[in-house]
């Protein structure tokens, strides 16, 4: 019996090591969540793509140059691209081109498209890093939640374990004949109020602890467990008022700059689009060459006139034979053919059928159908759209600072109160408890004492975590960092 005892020992060890919960920190919990937050990746890709268009925008100041080729089989009758005379036979060609432009001037708007996407990938920057401040946000208020119910629940379990207490010493007072069997009742039926209460507490905190594994994408079968940080409520004062923690904030939060910066970017891109009104130098230059496989064979070049007869022909009109060296003599004359390479290939015939070409084209708008016009409108109403953007994060960024300011005032207020109600409290049940145990005062009193600590204590902890963390937040909002 001792060796399967010893056995099953050594076995339970290591299986209760791993079942050890995963202890983490308030920064941890942060580190995590920055870390898997899906909305922080499609942030950092939405700067990925803007740094593409800047990237883009970038290249618009280079010419474009394109290069192509083409490979075709003719049968029967057929220009040759190369003599241009046509011919009755199969013929392979190939034809090879490369085209170049330039933007001379195209009413600044490779300038300004280049200025709105620098606004762009910073603005995009300032989204990524409000991202990330509103999954920090989140993570610490769902953290606290769980501390604060934890303590609500550690408080609860002490309520359970001290009317426990007490009904096994009203127990042995009743059976001792020192106290009714009444007494004895109701103290179970308290004790069975308190169970209530602690499994409720206790699904609360399971509760809050769930949303906080959600948040950092943790399964829910993985065992966590939060470390309480240290907080310090000696000082309750806030040291200033709503409206200066919202001038400070106005040059810190990213999401004001952002809204600011998509302003300036809206403005660039009207002025690209009004570019379109004006008109358009280009300068272009193109080059090409052909093959033609009817051109292949020996290559001559030609020399100079050869003589191929001096037989001078009759006379117009009379018939008769005009002296050589008349000047109306006939002579008949063939240029000489130079033989210059026994083959003409692929690579002399590209080289020699070379075409080059430089060009300057100028496009004026005159009338095409309103579109820019149209395009001129739509940027105009998109500013004014920015516009009001910037408005709207400045009012919702003010009443978060003033709703914060608020509820910490009031957690202030209802802290210095709670601790004095539970000072109060304590003493009045060590009163009461000492009454109750020689009989003084009835069971209700007792109980309406004992219950009375409990929600103070309780009431005391939800002041103390509510007026730490709008304390923080409001440091936050002012660039402070947001720790504990």
């Amino acid at each position: 019996m001792m060796k399967r005892f010893a056995l099953f020992f050594l076995m339970a060890c290591p299986l209760a090591a791993i079942a050890q919960p995963r202890k983490l920190t308030l920064k941890e919990c942060v580190d995590i969540a920055l870390e898997r937050n899906l909305n922080i990746q499609r942030s950092k890709n939405n700067v990925d793509i803007f740094e593409a268009s800047l990237l883009q925008a970038k290249a618009a100041f280079l010419p474009t140059v394109n290069a192509g080729g083409a490979y075709g089989q003719n049968f029967g009758r057929a220009l040759n691209p190369v003599t241009n005379q046509f011919l009755n036979r199969n013929n392979n060609t190939i034809n090879i081109q490369g085209i170049g432009s330039l933007n001379v001037f195209n009413g600044l708007r490779v300038q300004n498209t280049f200025k709105q996407s620098q606004r762009d990938v910073v603005a995009a920057d300032k989204d990524l890093a409000k991202a990330k401040n509103d999954v920090t946000l989140n993570v610490i208020t769902l953290f606290v939640n769980v501390v604060l119910n934890k303590e609500l629940f550690e408080n609860a379990r002490f309520q359970l374990n001290s009317s426990q207490a007490q009904l096994d010493r009203i127990k042995r007072q009743v059976a001792a004949g020192a106290l009714p069997l009444a007494n004895e009742l109701n103290q179970e039926a308290q004790v069975a109020s308190n169970e209530v209460n602690l499994i409720n507490q206790e699904n609360v905190y399971t509760l809050s602890l769930l949303q906080l594994k959600q948040a950092l994408l943790i399964p829910a079968a993985e065992e966590i467990e939060v470390q309480a940080p240290e907080v310090s409520v000696d000082d309750l004062v806030l040291d200033q008022k709503a409206e200066e923690i919202y001038r400070i904030a106005l040059q810190n939060m990213p999401e004001v700059q952002s809204a600011q910066l998509k302003v300036e970017s809206s403005e660039f891109a009207l002025r690209a689009t009004r570019g379109t009104y004006l008109p358009r130098l280009t300068l272009n230059a193109s080059a090409q060459s052909n093959y033609a496989s009817a051109s292949d064979g020996p290559l001559f070049r030609t020399g100079d006139n050869l003589l191929l007869t001096a037989t001078p022909v009759g006379q117009v009109g009379t018939g008769a034979i005009v002296p050589p060296g008349d000047p109306r003599a006939v002579y008949f004359f063939q240029q000489e053919r130079i033989l210059v390479s026994d083959s003409y290939g692929v690579r002399p015939q590209l080289e020699d059928n070379l075409f080059k070409a430089v060009s300057i084209n100028l496009n004026i708008p005159i009338f095409n159908g309103l579109q820019t016009r149209a395009s001129v409108q739509r940027a105009i109403i998109q500013k004014e759209n920015a516009e009001i953007a910037v408005l709207e994060t400045q009012n919702t960024l003010r009443q978060t600072i003033e709703t914060a300011y608020n509820d910490a005032l009031a957690s202030s207020k209802t802290y210095n109160s709670s601790l004095k109600q539970v000072r109060a409290q304590e003493e009045a049940y060590r009163v009461n408890k000492q009454r109750y145990e020689l009989g003084a005062i009835n069971f209700v009193e007792y109980n309406v004492s004992e219950n009375s600590l409990f929600q103070a204590k309780s009431d005391l902890a939800r002041a103390k975590y509510n007026f730490v963390f709008r304390k923080k937040v409001l440091d936050f909002y002012q660039g402070k960092e947001l720790g504990f």
